[in-house]
């Protein structure tokens, strides 16, 4: 028969207990919310021009112990434009996509030694093939081999829609990359500044080839190489220039100074591509080349592409979900 002394025992260890389960039931929740913070997320190209000069990851990217979930398997890649830092261009996609769930990753690619200071420390000047060969193949290896996932996205912006093709294309990228998402493409170059009208007279006078080289050597290859009728953009679209395992998806401005026409951007009528000039759904959303990264509808676009499955109705006058 129980004593006083023994029941008073037996009631004190069950209180402890049940504190002890009270106690982790919080930390357990507590451990849930700081996993999976919600990061602000700005529109808009102020944010970005705050920090155009900032190597830094923007919020949200480059976190190397996230594992892709069921619901979004393929981690992230974002690959800036030309001159432009990862803070700079993803200051809103990269938070953004981080908020939905998705394993987010960022480089800094293209910058070149050869290059004077501050020049040198300028991303996305370099050749495009050894950007392509020397940094973002080994990223996405790393990315794969951290996050234990089968393939990646892309998301490129200007030159990051042009330089990951070459890695897809010729460095065994097409097995490794599930969907490719392009703001601003320039799948056939630009004419913008006269570059085009250079290329093609230097071209008739036999000094074309040579002088590619020489913007190669001198550690300015990307703007000739994005320029129309280059051997870079030539070499992309010989053959088959997009690999029928990868969706494709084109979202394009209208207003895009730097893309001319702005149609360089399309890709070509297949089933896996995707084109999206946003002002025909949307002729009030006004947003030029730089302004694409930052703006509200077109990265409903892109948060669409992503995950098709559960693609929503674009809000022209609204902003994407936010998780």
């Amino acid at each position: 028969m129980p004593t006083a002394t023994s029941t008073r025992r037996n009631r004190t260890r069950r209180l402890l207990t049940a504190f002890a389960f009270a106690c982790a039931a919080a930390l357990s929740t507590t451990n849930t919310a700081v996993a999976a913070p919600a990061y602000p997320v700005p529109y808009g190209l102020g944010e970005g021009l705050t920090h155009y000069f900032d190597p830094a990851s923007p919020p949200g990217a480059n976190d190397w112990s996230c594992r892709p979930t069921p619901e979004h398997p393929e981690p992230v890649i974002l690959l800036h434009g030309l001159t432009a830092t990862q803070a700079a261009d993803w200051a809103s996609l990269a938070p953004l996509l981080a908020n939905n769930g998705y394993c987010v990753f960022a480089l800094n690619y293209g910058m070149e030694s050869r290059l004077p200071a501050p020049l040198n420390t300028v991303p996305g000047l370099g050749d495009m093939i050894d950007s392509a060969t020397n940094q973002l193949a080994p990223f996405v290896d790393r990315v794969l081999a951290a996050t234990g996932a089968e393939r990646v996205d892309f998301v490129g912006h200007s030159e990051g829609t042009v330089m990951p093709r070459w890695y897809i294309k010729f460095l065994g990228g097409a097995d490794k990359v599930a969907k490719s998402v392009n703001l601003t493409p320039i799948n056939n170059g630009t004419h913008a500044n006269g570059g085009a009208l250079l290329g093609a007279l230097l071209s008739r006078v036999g000094l074309w080839d040579r002088a590619q080289q020489f913007a190669i050597d001198t550690g300015s290859g990307a703007a000739v190489q994005l320029t129309a009728g280059s051997n870079f953009l030539a070499a992309l679209n010989s053959g088959v220039a997009y690999q029928p395992d990868i969706r494709y998806t084109f979202i394009m401005t209208r207003y895009d100074e730097l893309v001319v026409p702005y149609t360089s951007g399309l890709g070509p009528i297949a089933a896996n591509v995707t084109n999206i000039v946003v002002q025909d759904q949307c002729p009030l959303s006004i947003f030029e080349h730089n302004g694409a990264s930052s703006d509200p509808v077109a990265l409903q676009h892109v948060l669409n592409a992503l995950d098709p499955e559960h693609a929503q109705p674009v809000n022209c006058f609204g902003r994407p979900r936010n998780g």
